[in-house]
Parts: C-alpha cells; sequence; structure tokens
C-alpha cells in the first residue's frame, strides 16, 4: 500500500498532469454553457477524447478522473440551479450594489441566494437611508419578472452571457413594497459596508484620481463619463493595466512583504498576513477574475516553494484553474478571464524565448480572442506596452495610492499635484489614441476559425526561434490571418439586412466581393419629457455590427425623412465612421432640426438631394427614387423612397411613408416587388391594402421595439397581410432580418435570433 501511494504522488506530480486535467475541464465548462450547434460539440469531443486519451495512456492515475467528472456534476448542477432560478420572499439591498438617479433606484438585488438586476422609483425613506449607506430588506414585494435581454444582432455585446458570469438571470422591475433596515450583524453585510464607504470616499476625489482608484481598488469604472479612457486603452491594446491582476498581487506583496521584514516577521507570518489580505482584496473588488487567478498563484507558489514540491509551473496554473473553476464555473464565459489566463499560460510556454519576441508572440496569442470579442487590433500594441507601462507602473500606479490616502488628511497634495499629472498622461494617451495609429478594424471571426488559429499560433510559439521550422509555422499563422481577412472584406456574399434597432429604422445592404455599403436610416431612440440618452443606440448595436463585418467606411447613407427614430443617430454616425455621401429628399436641409444634426460633421462628406426620377448608382446596385415628386421638410409623407433590384429580386423601402402617399406612388410607378419593408413600424397609417395588392410582395419585413408604446404593428395591419396571403418577419421576433445572395443570385434568409435559438 505504502509504495501504491508513493507511485501515485509520483504520477500525481509529473510534468504535464495536472494542466491537462484543467484544459479537460475548461472544455467541458465550454460545452455545457457555450456549446449551441452540432459542430461546437463534435469539435469539442475529438479534443476531450485526445486529451482523455493522453491522460489514460501517459499518466495512469483514476483519480484525475475523478475530478473531471467532478467538474461535468459542478456544470450541470450550475447550469440547472440557474435555468431554474427562483425568487424568494424577502429582497435584500446593499448600497454599494445600487445607484439613484432621478429618485429611480438600479443595480443589483438579492434574496440571500440568487441575484438580480433590479429597477424602481424609490420613496423618500428608501432613498435616505441607502444614501446613509443602511442595508435594506424589501418584504410584500410586488414586481415583474424578464429575462435579461440576448443580443439580438450580430456584434451586438451579448448582456445575458455577461450577467451568467455573475450567476444573474433576471431582471426584477419593483412595482410596490415594504422595507426595513437590515440590522443583521455578518461578514457579507461588513464587505459590503466598505465597499460603500471606500466609493463614498472615492468619490469625493478628482476625476481622474476617482477613475484609477475605482478601477485599482474596486474594479469598478465610478461613471460613464470615462467611456473615452477605457476606449483609448483598449485601442492601444493596455487596457489589461485598468484590470487589477498580477501587476497588482505582485505590488501589494512586495509592500506588504517589505514592511513586515523590517518588523522582523518570519516567512509564514508575512505569507499568512499576505494571504489574508489578499482574500480581503478579491472580496472587495467583487472577484475581479484577473486578481483571483493571480491571488491564488502567489498562494500555491509559496505552498509549492515551502514544501519542495515537484510541480513545473503549468502545472502550478493547472491547479490555479481548477480551484478557480470550483469558485466559478461560468468563469470562461468571460472575455477578461480568458485573456488573463491565455496571457499567464503564454509566458509559460514563452519562458524560454528571448525577451524581445515574448511581446510579439505574447499579443500573436491573444489576438484570435480580441478578434472574436471586439473585431479589431492594435499591430503597434508591443511598442505601447513598452512606452505606456512605465508610466503606468512608475508613475499612475503609485502616484493612486499616494492619492487614496494623502486625500483623507492631505487633500490640496491630490488636487494640485496627482490629478494634474493624470490630467498631462490622460492627454498624452488621447493624442496617441486618437492618431489610430496601427489599429486595424479586423472583423469578428467565428469559433472555428478562433480555434483554429489559436492551435497554429500555439504551435508556432513551441517551436525553437530562428529555425526553418518557425519559420514555416510563422508564415502559416500569418497567411491564415490573411485569408480570413480577405474572405471578411471581399466577401462572396451581399445582404439586405433589416437591423434591430428596436423602434426605428436602419437598413444594411452590401454587394459582393469589392464590397459597396450602403445605409437606409440610422435609427435612434425617441426621447419623452426629461429622459435623456446616455448612449447613442448606434453605439449600442449598428456600429459593432457593422465593425464585426469588418467595415469601416459606407459609400451612401439615404435618409427617409426627419423622424428621431429614422436618423436620430445620424450625428453619432458621421463622428464615428467614414460616409462618403449623404442622400435625402430635397428640402430636408431646410429643416433646422436635421440642419443641427449635421452642423459640423459632414465635411467630407457630399450632400445630395433627391426626387422622384434620380438614381443613385454604381456598378453592382443602382437605388431608383419613386418618392417624393415635391420637395418638403422631411416629414412622414415626404418620405424618400427606394427602388433597387439584387439578384433578379426587386425591393422597395418607404420610411414612413402613409397611405396616402403609397397611392401616389403606385399612380406614377406600378412596381412589382418581391420583398418590401412595410412602412411605419407597421402601422395602420401605412401599408394601404390596394398598395400592397399592386405591389404584390411575396414577404414584407417590419422593423419595430418590443413592447414599444405605439403597439406596433398594428393588429388591422396584421389582418390585411394575412388578408393578401402575404409572409411577414418581425425584428421584434427575429431580431436582424438578413436576406443574403452570392454572385450566382442564389439566395437565403437568416433571422438571428431564430438563427441563435437553433
Amino acid at each position: 500500500m505504502k509504495s501504491s501511494k508513493i507511485n501515485w504522488n509520483y504520477e500525481f506530480l509529473r510534468p504535464g498532469y495536472l494542466l491537462l486535467i484543467s484544459i479537460t475541464c475548461i472544455i467541458i465548462s465550454l460545452i455545457v454553457f457555450q456549446a449551441h450547434t452540432w459542430g461546437q460539440f463534435v469539435v469539442s469531443g475529438i479534443l476531450l477524447l485526445y486529451l482523455g486519451g493522453l491522460i489514460k495512456y501517459k499518466y495512469r492515475v483514476a483519480k484525475g478522473w475523478i475530478i473531471i467528472l467532478g467538474c461535468v456534476f459542478l456544470c450541470l448542477i450550475n447550469k440547472n440551479n440557474f435555468d431554474n432560478q427562483g425568487i424568494g420572499n424577502r429582497l435584500f439591498i446593499y448600497p454599494d450594489e445600487v445607484s439613484i438617479t432621478d429618485h429611480y433606484l438600479s443595480g443589483q438585488i438579492s434574496d440571500g441566494k440568487n441575484t438580480f438586476l433590479v429597477g424602481m422609483k424609490t420613496a423618500s425613506g428608501l432613498e435616505e437611508a441607502i444614501k446613509q449607506g443602511l442595508p435594506l430588506v424589501l418584504s410584500e414585494v410586488n414586481l415583474e419578472k424578464e429575462e435579461i435581454d440576448q443580443e439580438t444582432n450580430f456584434g451586438q455585446f451579448d448582456f445575458r452571457k455577461y450577467y451568467q458570469t455573475k450567476k444573474i438571470k433576471y431582471r426584477l422591475k419593483v412595482v410596490s413594497t415594504n422595507f426595513s433596515i437590515n440590522n443583521g450583524k455578518n461578514l457579507q453585510i461588513f464587505f459590503h459596508k466598505i465597499r460603500y464607504e471606500l466609493q463614498r470616499y472615492f468619490d469625493q476625489m478628482p476625476k481622474l484620481t476617482k477613475f484609477f482608484a475605482s478601477e485599482m481598488i474596486l474594479a469598478k469604472n465610478p461613471s460613464a463619463d470615462n467611456k473615452s479612457i477605457l476606449s483609448n486603452y483598449r485601442n492601444l491594446g493596455v487596457i489589461h493595466l485598468l484590470s487589477i491582476s498580477g501587476l497588482h498581487v505582485s505590488l501589494y506583496v512586495a509592500a506588504i512583504s517589505l514592511g513586515l521584514t523590517k518588523l522582523k516577521r518570519s516567512p509564514d507570518e508575512i505569507f499568512i498576513f499576505c494571504s489574508i489580505f489578499l482574500g480581503f482584496e478579491i472580496i472587495i473588488s467583487n472577484w475581479q477574475a484577473g486578481f483571483v487567478r493571480a491571488s491564488l498563484g502567489y498562494i500555491y507558489g509559496k505552498i509549492v516553494e515551502k514544501h519542495h514540491l515537484p510541480i513545473a509551473r503549468g502545472d502550478r496554473l493547472g491547479a490555479v484553474v481548477l480551484t478557480h473553476l470550483l469558485l466559478n464555473p461560468t468563469l470562461f464565459l468571460s472575455s477578461g478571464a480568458i485573456l488573463s489566463y491565455l496571457l499567464v499560460g503564454g509566458l509559460e510556454l514563452l519562458e524560454s524565448n528571448s525577451i524581445k519576441f515574448q511581446g510579439i508572440k505574447l499579443n500573436l496569442l491573444i489576438t484570435p480572442i480580441l478578434l472574436y470579442y471586439f473585431y479589431q487590433v492594435n499591430i503597434l500594441t508591443p511598442f505601447f506596452n513598452l512606452l505606456i507601462v512605465p508610466i503606468f507602473n512608475f508613475v499612475l500606479l503609485p502616484l493612486t495610492v499616494i492619492g487614496i490616502f494623502s486625500f483623507w488628511q492631505l487633500p490640496n497634495i491630490t488636487l494640485y499635484f496627482i490629478e494634474p499629472v493624470f490630467q498631462k498622461i490622460n492627454i498624452f494617451i488621447d493624442g496617441l489614441a486618437s492618431t489610430r495609429i496601427g489599429q486595424v478594424l479586423f472583423g469578428k471571426i467565428n469559433w472555428w476559425q478562433l480555434l483554429l488559429l489559436l492551435i497554429i499560433t500555439i504551435v508556432f510559439i513551441l517551436t525553437k526561434e530562428k529555425t526553418k521550422k518557425s519559420r514555416l509555422c510563422f508564415g502559416t499563422v500569418i497567411m491564415t490571418y490573411v485569408l480570413i481577412f480577405v474572405s471578411i472584406h471581399f466577401p462572396l456574399v451581399g445582404q439586405v439586412s433589416i437591423i434591430d434597432v428596436g423602434q426605428g429604422d436602419s437598413i444594411l445592404i452590401t454587394t459582393p466581393l469589392k464590397r459597396k455599403v450602403y445605409l437606409i436610416d440610422t435609427g435612434g431612440k425617441v426621447t419623452f419629457g426629461k429622459k435623456k440618452i446616455t448612449q447613442a443606440q448606434l453605439e449600442r448595436i449598428t456600429l459593432p455590427f457593422l465593425q464585426a463585418q469588418g467595415i469601416n467606411k459606407i459609400d451612401g447613407v439615404f435618409l427617409s425623412h426627419q423622424d428621431a427614430d429614422h436618423i436620430g443617430d445620424l450625428r453619432t454616425l458621421l463622428q464615428n465612421i467614414k460616409v462618403s455621401n449623404l442622400y435625402f429628399a430635397k428640402g430636408l436641409t431646410n429643416n433646422p432640426s436635421f440642419q443641427k444634426r449635421i452642423s459640423n460633421c459632414v465635411n467630407y462628406t457630399k450632400l445630395t438631394p433627391l426626387l422622384a426620377g434620380d438614381t443613385v448608382k454604381d456598378q453592382n446596385i443602382a437605388f431608383h427614387v419613386v418618392y417624393p415628386f415635391q420637395e418638403g421638410l422631411g416629414k412622414n409623407e415626404d418620405s424618400l423612397s427606394l427602388f433597387f433590384t439584387l439578384a433578379h429580386k426587386n425591393w422597395l423601402m418607404t420610411g414612413d411613408l402613409d397611405q396616402a402617399g403609397e397611392l401616389k406612388l403606385i399612380e406614377r410607378y406600378p412596381l412589382k416587388v418581391d420583398y418590401f419593408k412595410l412602412g411605419h413600424h407597421g402601422s395602420k397609417t401605412s401599408s394601404n391594402p390596394a398598395f400592397l395588392k399592386q405591389i404584390c410582395p411575396s414577404m414584407v419585413f417590419i422593423s419595430s421595439g418590443r413592447n414599444n408604446r405605439y403597439g406596433h404593428p398594428h393588429l388591422e395591419t396584421l389582418k390585411t397581410l394575412n388578408e393578401l396571403k402575404i409572409a411577414y418577419l418581425n425584428t421584434q421576433d427575429r431580431g436582424t432580418i438578413t436576406w443574403k445572395y452570392n454572385i450566382f443570385n442564389q439566395e437565403h434568409f437568416e433571422t438571428y435570433l431564430f438563427r441563435r435559438k437553433k
């Protein structure tokens, strides 16, 4: 028995064993939480069989299979609990997890078992209690529950998946409730209280000091005003500096060790104190993945060092992965966690490489992940790291720590020394990012391209430098990127996509190969009362939709009329992407509202007014203007209407043209169309039955928002479609509706939500 035990320990500690087990468990978690298609299941199954074969024949340790089966069980239990979440009778509010704006509370709320997003109007007593930092208990709650929205457009950020990593499935709207002070005393309330007091303390600081203090200590962006700062760091490829991770763990440990060494504390005491501090900061930073990973790495490293265990560094990382998955089985739904572990794993693989190649190879390693999640990279990131990392390490981070402590008793040091330094650095980084130098909009790669690029990049990294095999592998990596880039930027298919912009219109039209890009309307949100829009819908929906397809230039934008739900985001579009031509119905420029939208934004854009009879043409497509017949001010009845043909299929787009306008249109142009975008979001005021009979479409499309206040599409309109036996698709149900055609004029439809569900 004794020899068997020794043999088990030896086998278990053999190099690569824990690493293989951890990779197997990562794939299992991805299958349970990410896999949706047969292709993903088949490829994942092949990888599992390969890894299982390695584990079985190279390492004969049965207990490793217990870990793998345990991972399967844990992931399935976690998914089942998430899918079947209930809501308790009492809900708990912690002030650090919510915010109040205009007497409306939003943030996170808990029932003691599950966490939810929440929105509710606040009574004066409740609002005052929150501002005092008091934890509350809600009882007799009358609420409405809805599942967190999933993305409905290609390229759109998936909030449902993001919140799944936080085990949040539902959004609650509290209609009425009673509340009381939570007078309980436990560690949970204690840590929430500390986070809230730190937030209040940081809120008193000047803007940039507050930003860095919140990011470095709480792993929290304190304000939407700082979006440009995050964008600058992301565009330069150094966003990792703003995430508390390995660098911060090293600095914390170094500072604590130095202080306790001077106090003549033993190494064991220093290790215990550092571990307690890191555990405290893990909770304060809300379990930020990079910080958890680095903290576990420090703890395991010290244990291995103390007991002289023969565990390779890669296997230590494997042990960290397994522990982290135990704490959070949905860990690898997060791009931040994936990048954190991939970078550390890359450093392990590149340990024997020269320093000058490490940065380049590390960036090659994470590039597939960046393209999958963010669609663009900066090829000069290794240079920017060399430039900005020293500034961050030796200026920004130390000054942040000094600012946090000095602001308490000597606020002038923060106000008149630290904040101005931050401002100068921010101006420098902002100027560097604004040049867009090195930035490449590549487009979104799919899952199998991601896997292929990761595999061939890892093979390249593992080959010895400056050898024939290394050059061949590098050439393969570059050629694969080139082929994928060409397939995205010179596609074999064109499209007409009715983008799901909610209650509004935005239609993308592209042609194959030497791609031409046109947009009909931009969408935009209609506001009521004093409600302000913090972010344009175009930034959340249309821009990612374009960027995911590698589109950074639009040949022409057609504006149907001046309503905000059609062109409300025009200014944002012009500020973020190059538009060569702007087309609109003649007379729209006389509208003051339209003049305001385009002021100072069209210096390099040609403005072209149109009337019925005009044609906008290029080598692959011709847009025929069929309405209006005379100039107006851009009202519904003046809507610019376009007729065009692609792959022998006729299309008609009429904006919000009313029934009277539709009848005038067919009087002059007795059109027959295959596909028609239904007028005015399916309102009964548009799409006259006589008009529909005349144009005789085989399919119509409705662009309307979910739960919109107008009740679009109206029942009268749907009844008309059913009576005329006209099929329809609605963005409410299907998300983005895309018609694709290839160079052989073959066509098919894709609807984003249907594709996702399938």
